[in-house]
C-alpha cells in the first residue's frame, strides 16, 4: 500500500496524513472544506515545526512530508487511487454510513477502507458496503504523531488478510497495533469514558471541585493529565457521543452521561476546542497566565 487517502482534515484526520507522509506515504488528504483542509496543512507544519525545533527530524523531512500531502474537496477524486482510505470524520453514525456507501461506489475493489471511529460498530459501517471483508477499524490516539498505539478493530466480517495487512501497515508507521473485537467503545474507551463519566459525576455531586478532582488522579494516580482535563482536551461532545453509543449497545446504565456533561454539550462548552469546558481556555485566561509570570 503506497497511496493512501485521508478522511477529514479536523485534528484526527490532519494527524493520521501527518504520520503516514512522514513515513513516505503519498497521502490524499480530503476535506469538503478548503478552509479545513488550510489548517489542516498549518497544523500538520507547526507539528513538523516542533519536532524540526527538538532536532527530531531535519528541514528535508519536514519538507518531504509537506510534499507528499496533496488535498481535496471531491472525495470522487481523492480517493480514486488509493490502496487504503481512513476515514475520519466526525464521529456521527449517519455521516460514516454515506461516507462509506460513496466509497464503496467509487473505489477499486480491492481498496481497503478502515475507520478512525473511537466508538462506532465496525461491522455496523461495514454493512452498508458489498466488501465487508475489506472494513475494518483503525482507531488512532490523540495526538496521532506522538501516541503509539493503534487500536485496531475486525468487523464481524473483515478478513484475516487484511488485518494482518493493517497491523503490518501500523508497524510501518511505527505504531504498536493491538486487535481487538468490534463492541461498543472497543477497548480504549469502554474503559477510559466511564472513568471521566464517573470524574464528572463527582463534580456533579459536590464531591470536589475540578482542580482537586484533577489532582488526586494525577498525584494518587500518576495519570499525566486529569480526567477532567483530559475529557476537555478530547472534547466533551466527542465523550458524550461514545457515551452514547456504548449506552445504547449494551443497554446498562453504568454508561450512561452524566447530566452536567449534557448540559455542558448544550450549552457550547466543548472543551479546548470552543476555549471553555472544565477549564478556561479562553485567550483572556491565557493572557492572565501570561502575566502572572512575570509579578
Amino acid at each position: 500500500m503506497n497511496k493512501i487517502a485521508v478522511i477529514g482534515a479536523g485534528t484526527m484526520g490532519n494527524g493520521i496524513a501527518h504520520v503516514f507522509a512522514q513515513n513516505g506515504y503519498r497521502v490524499n488528504l480530503i476535506d469538503i472544506s478548503q478552509e479545513s483542509l488550510n489548517k489542516g496543512i498549518a497544523t500538520i507544519s507547526k507539528n513538523l515545526d516542533r519536532l524540526l525545533a527538538k532536532e527530531k527530524i531535519t528541514e528535508t523531512v519536514k519538507e518531504n512530508t509537506l510534499g507528499n500531502i496533496t488535498t481535496f474537496t471531491q472525495l470522487e477524486i481523492g480517493v480514486k487511487e488509493a490502496d487504503l482510505v481512513v476515514e475520519a470524520a466526525t464521529e456521527d453514525l449517519e455521516v460514516k454510513l454515506n461516507i462509506f456507501r460513496e466509497l464503496d461506489t467509487i473505489c477499486d475493489a480491492n481498496t481497503i477502507l478502515a475507520t478512525n471511529t473511537s466508538s462506532i460498530s465496525i461491522t455496523q459501517i461495514a454493512a452498508v458496503t458489498k466488501r465487508p471483508e475489506k472494513v475494518i477499524g483503525m482507531h488512532f490516539m490523540n495526538p496521532v504523531p506522538i501516541m503509539k498505539l493503534v487500536e485496531i478493530i475486525r468487523g464481524y466480517n473483515t478478513s484475516d488478510s487484511v488485518t494482518e495487512q493493517i497491523m503490518a501497515l501500523s508497524k510501518a508507521l511505527g505504531k504498536t497495533p493491538t486487535e481487538v473485537n468490534d463492541y461498543p467503545g472497543f477497548v480504549a474507551n469502554r474503559i477510559l469514558m466511564p472513568m471521566l463519566n464517573e470524574a464528572i459525576e463527582t463534580l456533579y455531586n459536590g464531591v470536589a471541585g475540578v482542580e482537586e478532582i484533577d489532582t488526586v488522579m494525577k498525584l494518587g494516580m500518576a495519570h499525566p493529565m486529569g480526567p477532567l482535563q483530559l475529557a476537555d482536551f478530547i472534547g466533551l461532545d466527542v465523550c458524550l457521543s461514545i457515551l452514547n453509543v456504548m449506552y445504547d449497545g449494551f443497554k446498562n446504565p453504568k454508561y450512561a452521561p452524566c447530566p452536567l456533561l449534557v448540559n455542558m454539550v448544550t450549552a457550547g462548552k466543548l472543551g479546548v476546542k470552543t476555549g471553555e469546558g472544565f477549564y478556561d481556555y479562553s485567550e483572556s485566561k491565557k493572557a492572565e497566565k501570561v502575566s502572572k509570570q512575570f509579578v
